[in-house]
């Protein structure tokens, strides 16, 4: 974000974490903005962003360790409010003159602390004498506290899960408030910004909304912007957003590629077309794919295909358009946190999935970004302040590749068309029983699989299809949504009445690991 509209923000400090990126969502979740650096860049972070705070994350290494990651000591001599978790609990000790040693054994999973003084993290929250649950993961301990600081926390491996130097508003615990596991973690976090850091909390995405168009503009003048629409979440709230801010400068490319869900095209280009009236290229491309995709099993051989040949269609595009100075693109923040290694790897590029990929080097184009501050539920937020019906906005996640990663084996624009039925007709059923926001993905698979079955008096030789449906918080791990029986039975009796060349129904009992939760 631009230094010039940097709202008071938390600097998170990143030291390798697995959960780190959950740090920024808790900040945020308290109304005030958060940004990640990995340590090896923090103090260029931290010079930029001029924070009212800092959180030092956890992390995979030893402070004992000759090489092991250190605070950069402009932040320690900054004065500013620091909140060490795990890690960083052991890296404020270490060199601010405390102690600490391997463990003879670690603390890992759920354990119990006893509350033994007050402090400002605990504001109405935990008293002395309590027991409360939290999820620890650590080797090392810290066993000596440098100058200055308290223990106001205890646990059988760590007799300092929480320790605090009020005077210097330094705060550090052994556990992990950022996980789910922590029941009271994110009122913890919330404590540390709102009442030790002072921050009001009033980061909303009204607020960034406003502040991003004002970017937008001064960053676009009156330069003209092309953007890729996929069909998805991402591309589409980037683009209303950036057509907001400079209306007719913007122009969209939709390549429909014939591998959307039931309707999905048709929904695209209604939206911007009709209710936002944005300029908008849409490209019939769906006999190119087919044809290309003819013969071609191989998942990852279709993954390529198609990715090429989107790239190719929208450069034909673009071309015909003329004189684009800005490709806009719905990178998010996991992107970009994701790109950047925490022991100070590549700089930020973007992840070879994504849709566009490739186009900025071939294309001379500038980038326009507008949502890679944002993680996904925030987008699907802006989407909702921005006028996006929920519909839309609240659609489950959809592969780039489309449909061609639900049919195993060969595609064909008949199988593609009896997916997309068995598809939106188990939709339909989940959209009915409620279910459908509590569900992470749902979707149909058409096996390459053919079966004997019976209907009426008549033998029939069909496929079989396969559904899937996960629950998740951000798609690395899944597990199977238990539908009960009657659910099923009552899918699988639609899907075979009403679509043809589908005889039999499964349903996916796989979680990921082992299993991903597309079958491609």
């Amino acid at each position: 974000m631009d230094p010039a509209h940097l709202p008071d923000s938390i600097l998170i400090v990143d030291f390798g974490s697995q959960v780190t990126q959950l740090i920024a969502r808790r900040v945020r979740e308290a109304g005030v903005y958060s940004e990640i650096a990995p340590f090896t860049q923090a103090e260029e972070a931290f010079a930029r962003m001029r924070p009212r705070g800092i959180i030092l994350s956890g992390g995979p290494a030893s402070v004992t360790d000759e090489n092991g990651p250190r605070i950069p000591q402009a932040i320690l001599d900054s004065g500013l409010p620091i909140f060490g978790i795990c890690y960083g609990q052991q890296a404020l000790m270490h060199q601010l003159g405390g102690e600490v040693l391997a463990g003879d054994s670690g603390e890992f999973g759920r354990a119990f602390i006893d509350i033994s003084e007050g402090c400002a993290l605990f504001d109405g929250l935990w008293h002395p004498g309590e027991s409360h649950q939290v999820w620890m993961s650590h080797g090392d301990k810290v066993t000596r506290l440098a100058p200055g600081f308290r223990p106001v926390a205890a646990s059988p491996g760590a007799p300092y899960a929480v320790i605090a130097d009020d005077e210097r508003r330094i705060y550090a615990m052994q556990f992990h408030p950022e996980v789910v596991h922590t029941p009271d973690g994110a009122r913890l976090l919330a404590n540390f910004v709102r009442h030790v850091c002072g921050l009001a909390g009033d980061w909303t995405m009204a607020e960034f909304r406003k502040t991003k168009i004002e970017e937008i503009r001064a960053q676009v003048g009156d330069g003209k912007v092309i953007c890729g629409l996929s069909g998805g979440v991402d591309s589409a709230v980037a683009a209303v957003l950036i057509h907001e801010a400079i209306g007719d400068q913007l122009t969209c490319v939709f390549v429909d590629h014939g591998l959307m869900r039931l309707g999905e095209a048709e929904q695209v280009v209604s939206l911007f077309k009709g209710h936002y009236n944005i300029p908008l290229v849409h490209v019939d491309a769906e006999t190119l794919f087919m044809n290309g995709l003819a013969g071609v099993s191989d998942p990852e051989a279709k993954r390529k295909f198609i990715g090429k040949t989107f790239i190719d269609v929208f450069e034909d595009e673009a071309k015909k358009i003329g004189g684009a100075d800005f490709l806009a693109q719905g990178t998010l923040y996991p992107d970009v946190i994701e790109s950047v290694s925490f022991t100070g790897g590549p700089s930020v590029t973007i992840k070879s999935h994504h849709n566009v990929g490739g186009l900025p080097e071939r294309m001379n184009m500038q980038l326009v970004e507008p949502l890679r501050e944002l993680f996904k539920d925030e987008v699907r937020e802006l989407g909702r302040e921005l006028g996006l019906p929920d519909i839309f906005v609240g659609r489950h996640p959809f592969p780039g590749p489309g449909l061609a990663i639900r049919i195993p084996g060969e595609v064909t624009k008949e199988r593609c068309d009896i997916l997309r039925k068995a598809d939106a007709v188990y939709l339909d059923e989940i959209r009915n029983a409620g279910l459908y926001d509590a569900i992470w993905q749902a979707f149909a698979v058409l096996l390459p699989v053919r079966t004997v079955g019976v209907m009426g008096d008549g033998r029939t030789y069909d496929c079989v299809c396969a559904l899937r449906a996960v629950t998740s918080t951000d798609g690395m791990t899944a597990d199977i949504y238990p539908f009960d029986a009657a659910f099923l039975s009552r899918v699988a009796t639609r899907i075979i009445n009403e679509v043809k060349g589908i005889n039999r129904v499964v349903y996916d009992y796989t979680s990921k690991p082992p299993g991903t939760i597309e079958w491609e």
